[in-house]
């Protein structure tokens, strides 16, 4: 495979994870852009906010997140939260994510 290929290939199931850990975290609790940058760096994900911020409102805009405004220290913060089809596609994302990892370890040995 082309290497092209191969890092456009790489890019989308890390986005795929991000949406996981963004739909996870905010099933916890709010969540907003800063900190998940900061939490995706500690999986290994170096993101910008122009990276972030597109997918945290593609999600909102999708029915997995809303969206609350928050002044803090004077700033104004957008909390995001998970709806009920976010936490229906977390919980069908898991099962999916178990599944392939039973398989893949089926594979490895």
């Amino acid at each position: 495979m082309p290497a092209a290929k191969t890092n456009t290939l790489t890019r989308d199931f890390f986005l795929g994870f991000i949406r996981l850990h963004i739909l996870y975290h905010a099933s916890q609790d709010a969540i907003f852009g800063l900190d998940m940058i900061r939490e995706l760096a500690t999986h290994g994900y170096q993101l910008s906010p122009g990276t972030l911020y597109p997918i945290l409102h593609g999600m909102e805009r999708d029915g997995f997140l809303r969206s609350e405004k928050q002044v803090v220290d004077g700033k104004i913060r957008k909390n995001y939260y998970i709806t009920k089809d976010g936490r229906t596609a977390l919980k069908e994302a898991i099962i999916k994510v178990r599944e392939l990892m039973d398989e893949v370890g089926v594979m490895s040995s």
